[in-house]
């Protein structure tokens, strides 16, 4: 029983790490009581199940807020979008499932600090691959100076690596293993001696950044279609052109839930390349694409100032039941209003801004390290994020959200400016810090600075080389305790 509660007390620590909770400083000690609970436990079943309890009430907790979208959105109703919810749970618990099973037998050695820290990061890396990443354990740090250094050279990985090796101390030390077991952590203050996160600066550039407020279950027809066009170019004009001594030189539309069609609607595109032309700046657009008779892309369009569209980006990773509808759950209704599943696009694009380029990553995208990476490795001197967080409606995915982005702006440091339909729309600098947000639900525009920077961090240019390392040193520890325990057992025997 004891080993069951210290299970239970790891995902309880873990939710209250992370939004809507975020008491950070249990990072470095969430996971401790499952790894006693797994140094007590023997039996390798046993262990896996105990991860598995671990993660799958850790999943269900922290993303309680798919139920709501399931149920309201996706039209499957309250007590199945529970069951999805629970089913969401269990299925991605087997990840903890696997690091106990594997973690009880590395936390016999002297090693174990390292090595069980290696491990959780080689699993954790495995999440997006598998079908749904979200929160890393080192997203946690996001606003601690020190572990964030770590951010620009292995990326949030380096920082779940820190916290592990952290909680993984402390549980030996509860154990009453030898202290010099311990000695690992003496590597942890030589984190001051990395280079510091770039200091507050302020923007040179400036953009606009349009927050509509558009209803997700709006009934459309083709005069609130008109309508809304106009009341948004008329918006984002006006906000454009308020600052003349300083004018903006982008302004940004998120993901709306509203049939907009750059590319089919004759009458909205007009107004779009009207729109550029009469700003004499840059315009970005969230967009649906149709390619053929039954491909559609979400999309990002980038208009020029004399209202010519310069690129498309349509987006490569998409949302479960959001943007389609996994086999076997037809019976759910995707997310999005657009008649059939969406399409993933196939390539990222850096699009030229004058004598800078820019890369543009879409809502969900936010949550693949290495893939918003190869935007900066392609040359984007600036991110953007547009997304449509209303899907998550009053909960704490939109701060959950809004987490994960800082961490991509920290680990490629760049300025990320985010616009979204009804929050959280803001930018961020290239420390990951918040330099101002729109108030949620409601309709605004944020005028903003930003800068143009074109150097590359270790991990922009070399990727996800840190998880892959774990994975080979956590195997090859595991593999070397696994052929010690064999050849003991004949001599046991004996």
């Amino acid at each position: 029983m004891l080993n069951w509660l210290l299970a239970l007390l790891t995902a309880a620590l873990l939710i209250l790490t992370f939004p809507s909770f975020q008491v950070v400083w249990l990072a470095p000690v969430a996971v401790a009581p499952l790894l006693i609970a797994m140094a007590r436990e023997w039996r390798p079943w046993r262990r896996a199940l105990l991860g598995w309890f671990a993660g799958t009430v850790f999943w269900f907790g922290v993303c309680y807020w798919i139920q709501y979208t399931l149920a309201f959105y996706g039209g499957v109703g309250n007590a199945l979008g529970w069951a999805l919810l629970l089913l969401f749970a269990v299925t991605k618990g087997l990840h903890l499932a696997v690091f106990a099973l594997a973690g009880g037998v590395l936390l016999r050695r002297w090693w174990a600090v390292p090595a069980v820290a290696a491990l959780w990061v080689a699993i954790e890396a495995t999440h997006g691959s598998l079908g749904f990443a979200w929160l890393a354990l080192g997203n946690a740090g996001i606003s601690m100076s020190v572990p964030l250094r770590l951010a620009p050279i292995t990326g949030v990985w380096g920082l779940s690596f820190v916290f592990m090796m952290m909680a993984t101390a402390l549980a030996l030390a509860v154990l009453r293993r030898s202290r010099l077991e311990l000695l690992w952590l003496l590597a942890l203050p030589f984190l001051v001696f990395l280079p510091p996160m770039p200091p507050a600066l302020r923007g040179q550039e400036t953009a606009v950044l349009l927050q509509p407020n558009v209803s997700e279950t709006e009934r459309w027809t083709t005069d609130s279609v008109h309508r809304w066009e106009d009341d948004l170019t008329a918006l984002t004009e006006r906000s454009a052109l308020l600052e003349s001594g300083r004018p903006p030189s982008i302004a940004v539309w998120p993901e709306i839930p509203a049939p907009f069609y750059y590319y089919d609607d004759e009458r909205y595109r007009r107004s779009m390349d009207d729109l550029a032309r009469a700003m004499h700046a840059y315009l970005l657009i969230g967009d649906v694409a149709h390619e053929g008779s039954n491909r559609l892309f979400n999309s990002a369009t980038l208009i020029s100032p004399e209202g010519i569209p310069v690129s498309r980006y349509d987006k490569v990773n998409l949302v479960p039941f959001g943007e389609f509808v996994p086999w076997p759950f037809g019976f759910a209704n995707k997310l999005s209003t657009e008649v059939g599943d969406f399409s993933p696009g196939r390539n990222v694009v850096v699009s030229s801004m004058g004598p800078h380029r820019i890369g543009t990553f879409i809502c969900y995208e936010s949550v693949f390290p290495n893939f918003v990476r190869r935007f900066v490795a392609g040359g984007a001197e600036v991110l953007f994020n547009i997304s449509n967080d209303g899907w998550f409606g009053d909960s704490a995915a939109r701060e959950q959200h809004l987490t994960i982005v800082r961490m991509r702006a920290a680990e490629n440091r760049r300025w990320i400016l985010r616009s979204t339909n009804d929050g959280i729309t803001g930018t961020i600098d290239p420390a990951g810090r918040v330099r101002g947000t729109l108030p949620l639900y409601t309709q605004a525009t944020s005028y903003t600075g930003f800068r143009y920077i074109s150097e590359k961090t270790f991990y922009t240019r070399h990727g996800d080389w840190f998880p892959i390392l774990c994975a080979v040193f956590a195997a090859i520890l595991l593999a070397c305790e696994i052929m010690s325990m064999f050849r003991r057992a004949p001599a046991a025997q004996t």
